[in-house]
């Protein structure tokens, strides 16, 4: 079991990240824990059959923070056999990812793996050290690892950043029930954390299925007509099918010299860009930027595929990449359209009439949008479907937080957990 000591004599480790530690721990560098730390490369990737052999080769990608048993990509003997940067190294070992989207992550491989040269491998612990006690306390001093990456140029943690780092060590007995401890502890909290991520996918199914239902069929048990429409045959009987063009306009109008810039994003929606959680850029000027007012209908021309298009709460102005489009009929409720624009169905369709060939140059221009057909159920209708999704979406965005905000607590509390375990602040006895 695991107990505070807050009686355990202590002294100062001589890190400030770590700060004091049990009197009878020494701390030790990693370069002296481990008989061998390497790395790899990568072979010629227009060269097909050096990716056809059945040699695992581990990539910074596949490590994750678990125990890694398979990798993506496999390379062959031969080019193995000929590369001299390219070793096998010997199940278990321990790999760190030193730069890329996963720099920091640390893993336990235990299967017999050759790496590129975007990962650090810890191989052959010495008798000092147990190899799952020095995982934890890698994952201990991860923060501290991302943080020494940081210069110029792209993060980057370097094989003698790891070699030099020091942490606290115990006795071999002592190092087994930490990791034995948080091995089991760990895992549990990992348990849990699958399961609230596992809810938050099935609640944002919920979500999407709650907002097509809704806007392409109404709320009500309707008699339905057949369409012409090869996208949804049927439609409730007193809905029309209309094109875009007949019901909204893009007029381009001046801003204002006291218009706030706004942002559109699928996380914010149509917000002042300074109120915006995600990453913005910001322009040094505004020519050809648009005037916005409340209920146009805001397009990410790069993004409507994505569902990236919200009606607007706000007066402001818009870059000239957005589209701004307002009802050109009083039978028009904007949020509605935002709603319907949300659906798998339009989403789909906005994709197929975007131009581009990859899916971060799309573009959804007027003329494509003002061909496609749009629902359009009578303006009671549409603020009834309104006042319904507002009212079920707010239920499941708030049963989403309760399940993020789980996470984010269970994650620091692992943090912590794994930190106070490994540098002696919590004694495992």
């Amino acid at each position: 079991m695991a107990m505070i000591r807050p009686e355990a004599e202590m002294k100062e480790s001589g890190i400030k990240w770590i700060g004091n530690i049990p009197r009878n721990w020494k701390m030790r560098k990693i370069n002296s824990l481990f008989e061998n730390i390497g790395s790899g490369t990568t072979p010629n990737s227009n060269i097909e059959e050096y990716y056809q052999g059945m040699i695992n080769w581990l990539q910074s990608g596949d490590i994750n923070g678990t125990i890694v048993k398979s990798t993506k990509k496999h390379i062959s003997n031969e080019i193995v056999s000929n590369t001299s940067a390219l070793t096998v190294y010997k199940a278990p070992f321990i790999a760190i990812a030193m730069y890329g989207a996963s720099i920091g992550n640390i893993s336990i491989v235990d299967i017999d793996a050759c790496t590129n040269q975007a990962c650090c491998v810890l191989v052959k612990p010495t008798k000092d050290i147990y190899m799952q006690f020095a995982f934890w306390g890698l994952m201990a001093a991860k923060e501290e690892l991302v943080l020494s990456s940081r210069g110029g140029g792209q993060p980057n943690i370097s094989q003698n950043i790891i070699k030099q780092l020091r942490i606290p060590v115990p006795n071999i007995s002592e190092q087994e029930n930490i990791a034995d401890y948080l091995d089991k502890t760990c895992s549990k909290i990992d348990e849990i954390i699958a399961e609230a991520k596992a809810s938050i996918d099935e609640y944002k199914k919920l979500k999407q299925s709650v907002i097509d239902n809704a806007t392409m069929t109404g709320i009500h048990d309707s008699e339905m007509k057949y369409t012409d429409y090869v996208w949804f045959p049927e439609m409730p009987k007193s809905w029309d099918l209309v094109l875009a063009s007949l019901l909204f306009r893009e007029d381009v109008r001046p801003v204002d010299a006291n218009d706030v810039s706004l942002s559109l994003s699928q996380v914010d929606g149509l917000i002042p860009t300074d109120d915006m959680s995600e990453r913005s850029l910001k322009s040094a000027t505004h020519d050809n930027w648009k005037h916005v007012i409340p209920d146009d209908l805001v397009l990410n021309r790069f993004k409507g595929h994505l569902g990236v298009f919200f009606a607007s709460k706000y007066t402001g102005m818009v870059s000239f990449h957005y589209g701004v489009y307002h009802a050109i009929r009083d039978d028009v409720y904007a949020k509605y359209y935002e709603y319907l624009f949300h659906s798998t169905t339009y989403k789909n369709i906005f994709a197929l009439k975007s131009n581009g060939i990859t899916v971060g140059l799309q573009n959804l221009s007027n003329g494509n949008f003002y061909s496609v057909k749009i629902l359009h159920p009578t303006l009671d209708e549409q603020i009834e479907i309104v006042k319904y999704l507002d009212k079920r979406i707010a239920e499941i965005d708030s049963l989403l937080a309760e399940k993020e905000s789980l996470i984010n607590d269970l994650e620091a509390y692992k943090k912590s957990l794994i930190y106070e375990v490994v540098t002696g602040k919590r004694r495992v006895v």
